[in-house]
């Protein structure tokens, strides 16, 4: 079917991706419109078979947004149940020691006083309910698999990906052609790496001005603990063993309610030796004993990972083009010296709705930059947050986690986040990925199906699926690159650096390598389209609903 033949659906306001920017912005337009008493449809689009099905965070959040958006959320039910009640920060010092830090040398940004223990998933889920009971209309199961432009190169929507289509392009029974959705303005608040925000980045030039961008992946499980172990609103944040030094990253464990636990570790992906493989570097560090001591005895209930981006204020990009605004971890609004990204998520989902509906309400038709978000994000507590945690990450690349953990306890503690220099990091992740003969291997030990496990065993507990008859959604712009340079510089760090057993080499019938792509374990975590040392690997949205299924991450 032809694109000119494509049905298309009418909005004042399309948004790609049911996150916590993205539903923060949708509740904000219809809490303006039901105020001015005027007439707003406004449609999300989500990728995953339900709201908060790829949602995936530690997570400790603050309420400092979701108190602008619903002052009443207690009332309403929001599950925000598990008050953090104590913070224990660790530095590993190798696989049996420990030092734990006073609260008196950690960074206050790190301190979780009043913050609440969730599950994102389920946040998100709720902040859907309200949008929903205002009038927003939810796609969830409908890609975005295309920015639709208009013909003086606005952004005019996006068109929702095909669905029935086979491996080979054919069209297969009960195929469906996506469809249009037009809006006067979109809203792409994807998250991390969001293949259309990437697109738009690039041809907008809108990081021109920012800093290199930055991402970490994190890990996660789930764990059903033993109740005499449990702590609810527990917090422990930690950094070092099992990690060299040529890798950063820190460890969490949080006990949230229901005598569970979550625990987890984020690896910059910045990292230089090529044979690390970050998913078992997790099941190492589950081994120590500051973790094993809460996970002795329990049960794993789900995994699953995801990219972040961690560039903070330097990397931002400019955040408007015509037609539409980027939005949350596509933009790269993460506080990375608090470890959090959900409520500077909500705050720019807040200030895009809020700039959009004043366009709106003022007879504007849509297509225009709206140059009024700069002032309202300048003039916002959110730029006064990032501005405070810029120099945060580049201190801890620069200088390692306890050098640059001691110039951000002053810069956070004695200066409030205005010491009198910007510190920069402009070399990109990728980039820095060293040859396979230049670092040692390293030889991690199997698991032992009772704390470590098997990445297909994983896998299966993220309940991801994909229709396997269709087109692969991971891109190779060059095929001969896996295992033509890939393979004999770097040892092939796809097979590593994927956490999902997705990327292989193995050896054909003849004895020969082959490059195999499993795109049916890929749990959508965009770590391949960062860490690619060809910048090879491009990842696009596969069918609708196709992805992990996460319960109550």
């Amino acid at each position: 079917m032809s694109d000119f033949e494509r049905e298309s659906m009418e909005f004042d306001v399309v948004i790609v991706g049911a996150g916590p920017a993205g539903l923060s912005a949708a509740c904000r337009l219809m809490q303006q419109a039901q105020k001015a008493e005027k007439e707003l449809t406004v449609c999300v689009v989500e990728k995953g078979s339900e709201v908060g099905a790829h949602i995936l965070s530690g997570a400790v959040i603050e309420s400092r947004a979701l108190d602008e958006l619903f002052p009443d959320w207690k009332e309403k039910g929001a599950p925000l149940n598990t008050p953090v009640t104590e913070d224990q920060i660790f530095l590993l010092k190798n696989e049996n020691d420990s030092v734990k830090l006073p609260n008196a040398i950690v960074p206050k940004t790190m301190h979780n006083h009043g913050n609440y223990i969730v599950s994102l998933g389920n946040v998100c889920r709720w902040l859907a309910e309200q949008a929903e009971s205002m009038g927003v209309e939810i796609f969830p199961g409908f890609t975005a698999s295309e920015v639709l432009y208009a013909d003086d190169g606005s952004v005019k929507g996006i068109i929702t990906g095909d669905m029935g289509v086979g491996v080979n392009g054919e069209e297969k029974d009960g195929y469906m052609p996506g469809m249009e959705l037009h809006a006067k303005y979109t809203i792409f608040s994807e998250g991390c790496r969001g293949h259309l925000g990437k697109t738009l980045i690039e041809k907008f030039d809108l990081a021109a001005e920012a800093d290199a961008q930055h991402y970490g992946i994190g890990i996660k499980e789930l764990w059903d603990i033993n109740p005499d172990k449990h702590q609810p609103g527990l917090v422990l944040h930690g950094s070092g063993w099992p990690l060299s030094d040529d890798a950063s990253g820190g460890f969490f464990l949080y006990h949230t309610e229901a005598n569970q636990v979550v625990v987890g570790l984020i690896i910059d992906l910045n990292y230089q030796n090529p044979h690390l493989s970050p998913f078992d570097e997790f099941q190492r560090l589950k081994h120590h004993p500051v973790i094993k001591q809460y996970l002795d005895g329990g049960k794993r209930v789900s995994y699953g990972a995801r990219a972040i981006t961690k560039g903070g204020f330097n990397a931002l990009p400019k955040m408007t083009f015509p037609g539409g605004i980027v939005a949350g971890c596509n933009a790269g609004t993460l506080n990375f010296s608090k470890i959090k990204g959900t409520h500077t998520a909500m705050k720019s989902g807040l200030l895009a709705a809020e700039t959009i509906f004043e366009a709106i309400s003022s007879g504007d038709e849509g297509g225009k930059d709206l140059t009024a978000f700069k002032e309202k994000f300048q003039n916002s507590w959110l730029y006064e947050e990032l501005f405070g945690s810029r120099n945060f990450g580049p201190a801890m690349h620069k200088f390692g986690p306890i050098l640059g953990g001691a110039f951000n306890f002053i810069d956070q503690n004695i200066f409030g986040g205005k010491i009198p220099m910007t510190l920069r990091d402009n070399t990109e992740d990728y980039a820095q990925l060293k040859k396979a003969s230049e670092c040692p291997k390293i030889i991690y030990p199997k698991p032992d199906g009772v704390l470590s496990f098997d990445k297909l065993s994983s896998v299966y507990l993220s309940n991801t699926n994909h229709e396997e008859d269709q087109p692969c959604h991971l891109k190779l712009a060059d095929p001969d690159i896996p295992l033509k340079r890939n393979l004999p510089d770097y040892a092939e760090p796809a097979q590593r650096y994927c956490p999902a057993g997705v990327y292989e080499v193995v050896e054909d019938e003849g004895g020969e390598p082959r490059f195999q792509i499993n795109a049916q374990n890929c749990l959508h975590c965009k770590t391949c389209d960062i860490k690619d040392p060809a910048q090879n690997i491009r990842w696009v949205v596969p069918e609708g609903t196709g992805g992990p299924n996460y319960p109550n991450m």
